[in-house]
């Protein structure tokens, strides 16, 4: 289910009426210290008559949001609560206490049993807010509130039965922008100053209705003194704990205190790296260092973000009626797993990249949901007039395509990125490199992922933590551009002009609902110490680079990749691309359809890809409703009942969709397609099949198991198969032998549309292994094996396939290609030609098994052969 923001608990559970739930801190504190016998009871405590009145005048300009929603261990645990705010002011004290009393805890504003503050309350604060003088530059008096904090310690030594709980509160005032309605309210939001007086009013008077209350977890003060330190190191180490977690906590909410980009500009250029980068560039123009430098700060002002709190608050009122205007819904899934361990670390969202989409809604939802919208990394294609300034101010900075060429700017680009990473700002950038045309995730590229790593092992203060997220949607507004694309026509280039002239279109079009997965975060100082376990964690100079650093790069982006593709949602569209794709027209009765996509949620639910993948909740029956509610879907009306189909552009677009979602049913596409041209098979065979696939599988479509894993999800889902009648089992035994109905049964239908989803790629392995095998040993490079089998998959295409791009998407035989060199199937000779043996006839002969005979003679016929020299053509055969 998608994640709903924490609400207040109800008036009836922490707050039946103000005297009842400050009465309860005096009773569970006379089981701690005990009345002596002859003095009478001391009645409850009551909340002062200022607090009552001053709390009544509040409350209409308030309306609280508690972290965490479950403040059960705050509520179970009998022992006095002191708590603690970042900041004193009578503001805090009220917001402090109708948190506390809307969930059921003791009130602040009611001394803890025996007063040991002397404050007759029973919270403290590390500062206070300092109004301004009334005296020209006279300087307010410097105060240290920890009398308050050593009192209750001192109070903990005198008695030993005493036991504390102190509570660290953080308030923020106008923090969440889901519910403001008005621009004004974004000059009086929360920041890093300690604010006067009337602007705190101001701000609670404008922005009170959107107040955030994170209550952490209790600090025991009765270990703090039993820890045995002197009073007064107790009281520092006590209160620099806190004021590191205030700390976190605001840097995670509101981001960091940030510099303006002029000072970060200049921290940039006066690093050692590049001011050998300037005196380098200026000896290769023979200029003076003046024009380097220059040049320099020019690459610096062009790439850095000018991150403007009230720009972004601002554009967060502007997108809540776009996204509503235009989608149906943002989901958001396992967001909370990333809030519990964000503060504290270094966060760098790497999202999949299917729309110019994912940079604002990323931010948008981070930022609604209360974390600070991260800094993202953008293609200088996108520094457009006006744009360009608006994303600048949002927290892009943007980056040129190549840095090869031009050591300076490289220089600069990667100063750049290190001082975001040890300044603890959140990034966000997109590994893929460009977004997919396809729909499948791209083999990564490590260029920021290796900047991020140096950036921390050159200062490792602040841990780093990798958040995969997936982005699934039903509709991209860059579909008929993908179509062209596709089609051959060149990328069209972006301008601000195509952009205004795209908006009313956007604007009127209906593009579904949209879903944001975050799937299991990567610490990079787990992966450093299995794949670096030399590196003692000590800084490493810029100038250091260790063996073991681009391994670790690689490593770290495959991981990435898995992780984002196991945090995947399927939604309608995706299934009713996987089902309509399946047949030779794109058309399928109503009944059918309807079973395939039961089929097909069946398997996702009962043998779960992972434990972050989410799918559809809705019923075959409104899955059909939607595809036709948002135009993919065309019913054709018969007596014998009603077609529905899809036209070939929308085929080609509903491959995307098809793509996005393939990976989640490699088993069971790998198990149909054995039985597309064998009636029989042994368990046996089955899995060793699989098995030997498998790595080709798992490097292009990300996938998270080892092939022992992958062997017994083969087993379970063949058991479903059976179950379901797809396939029957011949007999009992272990090795069993399974088949496959006979003629053209319902059951069969099915089988063969379940393994449409991966045929293809089987089909595009055979091509390789084809060419490869018809050129001969040491003929072809890697270069010309990769353009040869993309020929001849267009032209297999042209003859017999449906459209789908990504059968001749060239990185993708690219990457089966060095696949079968990593696998030593396949290696280069001196000359860089690819050499085999005759392991690659056994592997041919069991890619035998699953494509048909009349497949394998047309892949064998359109396979071409490398040109050749005239006199080598013309030699005489040995």
């Amino acid at each position: 289910m998608p994640e709903q923001n924490p609400l207040p608990f109800p008036e009836s559970q922490g707050n039946p009426s103000a005297d009842s739930g400050a009465a309860k801190t005096p009773a569970g504190a006379e089981s701690v210290v005990p009345t002596p016998p002859a003095q009478r009871p001391t009645p409850p405590a009551r909340r002062p008559l200022w607090a009552r009145f001053m709390g009544w005048l509040a409350s209409p300009w308030l309306d609280l949001k508690l972290e965490p929603a479950d403040l059960g261990e705050h509520t179970g645990d009998p022992r006095p609560v002191c708590y603690v705010l970042e900041s004193y002011g009578l503001s805090n004290a009220l917001i402090l206490d109708k948190a506390c009393r809307e969930a059921g805890l003791p009130s602040p504003l009611v001394p803890l049993p025996r007063d040991p503050t002397g404050r007759k309350r029973a919270y403290v604060a590390l500062s206070r807010r300092n109004a301004a003088p009334l005296i020209p530059d006279q300087r307010p008096a410097r105060r240290t509130h920890s009398d308050s904090m050593a009192r209750l310690l001192q109070a903990h030594r005198a008695d030993p039965a005493l036991d504390v709980r102190l509570v660290p509160v953080s308030i923020f005032v106008g923090r969440a922008p889901e519910r403001q309605s008005g621009w004004f309210s974004v000059l009086f939001s929360e920041n890093w100053a300690l604010v006067g007086r009337f602007r705190r009013l101001l701000a609670i008077l404008i922005n009170g209705r959107d107040t955030l209350v994170r209550f952490a977890e209790p600090i025991s003060l009765r270990e703090s003194v039993d820890e045995g330190l002197s009073p007064e190191r107790t009281v520092r180490k006590l209160q620099r704990v806190l004021r590191a977690h205030f700390r976190r906590i605001r840097a995670a909410v509101i981001g960091p205190d940030l510099s303006t980009r002029r000072l970060l500009v200049d921290k940039v250029l006066a690093a050692d790296t590049v001011r050998e980068a300037i005196a380098d560039q200026a000896r290769r123009d023979g200029t003076r260092p003046a024009e380097a430098w220059k040049k320099a700060h020019a690459y610096a002002w062009e790439i850095a973000a000018d991150y403007s709190h009230p720009v972004v608050r601002s554009a967060s009122f502007i997108l809540t009626p776009v996204w509503n205007k235009i989608y149906r819904g943002v989901l958001v899934h396992h967001l909370d797993r990333l809030k519990e361990v964000a503060p504290g670390h270094e966060v760098v969202y790497v999202p999949c990249h299917r729309s110019h989409m994912d940079y604002l809604l990323l931010s948008y939802l981070l930022y609604e949901r209360g974390i600070v919208p991260p800094h993202i990394a953008a293609g200088i294609n996108l520094n457009l007039p006006v744009v360009g300034t608006i994303l600048r101010k949002g927290g892009a900075f943007f980056m040129r395509r190549s840095f090869r060429g031009n050591p300076l700017y490289s220089a600069v680009f990667t100063e750049y990125v290190a001082q975001l990473v040890s300044g603890g700002y959140s990034l966000e950038y997109f590994i893929e490199g460009g977004r997919s045309r396809t729909g499948r995730l791209l083999q990564p590229k490590g260029g920021m992922i290796a900047m991020t790593v140096r950036a921390y092992l050159r200062q490792p203060t602040r841990p780093v933590l990798f958040q995969p997220v997936y982005i699934g949607y039903e509709k991209l507004m860059e579909g008929n551009s993908y179509l062209d694309e596709l089609s051959g026509k060149p990328k069209e280039k972006e301008s601000i002009w195509s952009l205004l002239w795209g908006i009313p279109k956007v604007l009127r079009s209906n593009y579904g609902q949209v879903v944001v997965n975050f799937g299991e975060p990567i610490e990079l100082g787990k992966v450093l110490a299995e794949r670096a376990p030399s590196w003692d964690g000590r800084p490493l100079p810029e100038d250091e680079k260790p063996g073991w650093l681009a391994e670790t790069v690689d490593a770290l982006a495959q991981k990435i990749q898995v992780h984002v593709n196991s945090a995947a949602d399927v939604n309608p569209i995706n299934l009713l691309a996987l089902a309509i794709l399946s047949t030779p027209k794109h058309a399928m009765g109503e009944a059918d359809l309807l079973a395939q996509i039961a089929l097909s949620k069946t398997l996702l639910s009962e043998i779960p890809y992972s434990a972050r993948f989410t799918v559809t909740p809705h019923t075959p029956e409104e899955i059909v409703a939607h595809g036709e509610e948002i135009g993919v879907l065309r019913r054709i009306p018969h007596p014998l009942g009603d077609v529905l189909s899809v036209d070939d552009d929308t085929a080609v677009l509903l491959s995307y969709f098809r793509n996005n979602v393939a990976h989640l049913f490699t088993a069971s596409s790998w198990i149909a397609v054995c039985f597309q041209h064998n009636r029989r098979m042994s368990r046996r065979t089955l899995v060793r099949l699989g098995r030997t696939v498998y790595p080709f599988l798992q490097a292009e479509l990300f996938l998270p198991w080892t092939e022992e894993e992958f062997g017994g999800r083969l087993e379970r889902i063949t058991d479903v198969f059976v179950r379901e009648g797809l396939l029957q089992q011949v007999n009992d035994e272990e090795d069993g032998i399974l088949q496959r109905k006979q003629g053209q049964s319902d059951e069969v239908f099915r089988l063969r549309a379940i393994g449409h989803t991966l045929q293809q790629a089987f089909e595009r392995y055979y091509i390789a292994i084809s060419v490869l095998v018809k050129n001969g040993p040491g003929t072809l490079g890697a270069a010309e094996l990769e353009s040869l089998c993309q020929l001849a998959a267009q032209r297999l295409s042209l003859l017999y396939a449906e459209a789908a791009p990504e059968f001749f998407d060239r990185s993708l035989f690219r990457g089966f290609i060095q696949k079968l060199r990593e696998m030593r199937l396949v290696w280069p000779d001196q000359n860089s030609k690819l050499l085999f043996d005759e392991r690659l006839d056994v592997w041919a002969k069991d890619a035998k098994m699953i494509l048909g005979r009349e497949l394998r003679h047309t892949i064998e016929r359109v396979s071409p052969e490398a040109a050749r020299p005239e006199t080598e053509a013309a030699a005489p055969a040995e």
